[in-house]
């Protein structure tokens, strides 16, 4: 939230006050003078985080300009809790929504993400479809509650290191604990901080 705007974010957001429709992130890099539509959709990014400016959710490529920075609100990436293998879980391509957040009330950085959750194993704490609030992070200490990724599958698990040993165990007793010897067979993306509660 802090700081003065990159050149080209000030750029960016002279473009679209004019207000035309329909320019694609190639015709917003012409006219601000930079020859990858993927610097564009970077900087656009930073705006959104910073409050400038909004996506529609419905079509992405369509701003709308807020008059003051929202000062206190970063928006977050939303993740399912769908097998997509370690290096690509992150990926913007596979957030399905972006959630505004409080900064103050929940914390949130530019390493903050949410995942919805799936099942009951990390009852009572998180339950069926709770947003779980994690901030990414490739290590964690013992008895930490992380999201983790197992093969191809995400989880979210306590994590217990034992020696060589890391051991993923549910908070719901009915659901053993998961034993792996090699350390590597599991991958931490990041360590939960806050849990919004699924009202149906």
């Amino acid at each position: 939230m802090k700081g003065e705007l990159h050149p080209k974010q000030k750029a960016i957001l002279r473009v679209l006050k004019r207000g035309v429709e329909g320019l694609s992130l190639r015709d917003i890099a012409r006219e601000i003078g930079v020859r990858s539509p993927a610097t564009v959709s970077h900087h656009i990014h930073q705006l959104e985080k910073r409050g400038y400016l909004r996506r529609n959710p419905g079509n992405p490529s369509e701003y709308t300009l807020l008059k003051d920075p929202v000062k206190d609100i970063m928006y977050v990436n939303l993740y399912g809790l769908a097998s997509c293998g370690r290096g690509g879980f992150l990926a913007d391509e596979n957030a399905l929504d972006r959630v505004p957040l409080s900064t103050r009330l929940f914390g949130v950085t530019d390493r903050s993400f949410l995942v919805q959750a799936r099942g009951d194993s990390m009852e009572p704490y998180i339950s069926d479809k709770d947003l779980v609030l994690v901030d990414q992070q490739p290590r964690v200490e013992t008895n930490t509650i992380a999201l983790v990724i197992c093969g191809e599958e995400p989880k979210i698990k306590k994590v217990i290191l034992a020696g060589n040993q890391v051991v993923l165990a549910s908070l719901n007793p009915a659901y053993p604990p998961e034993v792996y010897g090699e350390p590597e067979a599991v991958a931490i993306v990041g360590k939960v901080k806050g849990v919004i509660r699924f009202v149906a």
